[in-house]
């Protein structure tokens, strides 16, 4: 069975966007660009990260955005309960995302990081299993806030 990603950027991650959709489309992923176009001049990564979020809820994939640092996308992608969204960095973070906090969807900075180490991070990402146990609960957490003790 082949893995379903959804990936989308904006302006300042299409070169890496496209170089990730070769990567995985070349070891048998369905990898479906949510946009931009490669022609693309400005846009905005909100409009990005909510068409991806409203896609994950919907049909139970992982997904990748990329912006130029990776902050605005994680910002505006985690606003949904239903997404945990991880910047990362290497493939420590990437690994640590899924495994410890059931990341679904995995963010990367083009301007921050090289494509070699981008792709390490999104085969990392996708090759790690959530590790559940005392885990699990911490993850419930972030959908039950309402149910987090105060200081």
């Amino acid at each position: 069975m082949a893995i379903e990603i959804l990936i989308a950027s904006d302006h300042g991650g299409i070169r890496l966007k496209s170089t990730l959709i070769s990567h995985l489309t070349a070891n048998g992923m369905t990898a479906t660009d949510l946009g931009p176009k490669a022609d693309s001049t400005s846009v905005d990564y909100p409009d990005y990260a909510a068409k991806l979020a409203r896609l994950i809820r919907s049909n139970d994939v992982m997904g990748i955005l990329i912006c130029g640092s990776g902050i605005g996308m994680s910002i505006a992608v985690n606003r949904y309960e239903w997404v945990r969204a991880a910047l990362v960095h290497d493939e420590t973070s990437a690994r640590l995302c899924r495994e410890h906090n059931n990341a679904n969807v995995i963010v990367l900075g083009e301007r921050l990081i090289g494509e070699l180490t981008a792709i390490s991070c999104v085969d990392v990402f996708l090759d790690t299993v959530f590790a559940g146990g005392r885990h699990q609960r911490r993850v419930e957490k972030l959908s039950n806030p309402s149910g987090l003790l105060t200081p």
